[in-house]
């Protein structure tokens, strides 16, 4: 048992040294940086206005349908990439199965397409 424990001994001295260095980091930034807040630094950011209501209000649907079709693009070309590179592997039945798995995410794209979900008013 004793020498299965010692197996994990790396792992954990290098969480040891991350854990140290990144707390040496942090407070050595709050030690050398200047530390004086200014309007600038403290108004809202990157949106050019400062709040005016609820965070948890509502938003128009078409922003989760763009989001949704994001995340199912970015998927469809997390799955290309290893299927181009075993291309040669999977053989006629692996081309095939991805062309179907093309067809239908382009069937979606046009049925979203042309119920005008992606136009803007």
């Amino acid at each position: 048992m004793e020498a299965y424990l010692l197996d994990y001994l790396p792992i954990l001295i290098f969480l040891g040294i991350a854990i140290g260095l990144a707390a040496v980091i942090v407070l050595a930034s709050l030690v050398v940086a200047r530390q004086k807040p200014t309007p600038e630094k403290l108004s809202a950011y990157e949106c050019g206005f400062d709040p005016f209501e609820d965070a948890r209000g509502r938003f128009d649907v078409r922003f989760y349908l763009v989001a949704i079709l994001f995340i199912i693009f970015d998927l469809e070309i997390a799955f290309l990439f290893p299927w181009a590179v075993s291309l040669g592997n999977v053989g006629l039945y692996g081309f095939w199965s991805m062309m179907f798995f093309l067809a239908v995410l382009t069937v979606g794209f046009i049925y979203e397409w042309k119920k005008g979900a992606l136009e803007w008013e």
